[in-house]
């Protein structure tokens, strides 16, 4: 992320993001892992954007990154907080202070967070749960 903000600005990763689903038929698309509010404002030059942060502690979050078992995850609680610095020194903080709605994850199953979520989407889209 940091070398392509280097190379193409501080959007870089919307961008890339928005060529790979611009072709798309769909009117709903979920994209995960925002990271500041550039990358936010360049969706909005497309489309209507709803932004939701999911916070938890950091004990919390390094718990499910071990647990999903990436080749790229943390492989200690102090990689996992300099990752944590990084992605705050790039504008993520903003985003999450910024968002339209904040879902705590400090003690969701996924089942549940998932519930959470399509809640606050579909009241977004003022349509009712099936």
């Amino acid at each position: 992320m940091r070398r392509l903000r280097v190379e193409m600005g501080e959007a870089a990763v919307a961008k890339l993001t928005l060529e790979q689903i611009v072709g798309l038929d769909s009117q709903k698309i979920v994209v995960d892992g925002i990271r500041s509010m550039v990358e936010v404002e360049e969706f909005r030059k497309r489309a209507e954007v709803l932004l939701v942060a999911i916070h938890a502690s950091p004990k919390r979050r390094y718990t499910l990154l071990k647990e999903r078992g990436r080749k790229d995850d943390p492989l200690s609680l102090e990689m996992f907080l300099e990752r944590d610095k990084r992605e705050l020194s790039v504008g993520v903080s903003n985003a999450i202070a910024l968002a339209d709605e904040v879902i705590s994850n400090e003690h969701n199953s996924s089942g549940g967070l998932s519930s959470q979520i399509a809640d606050i989407v579909n009241r977004w889209l003022g349509t009712v749960a099936p």
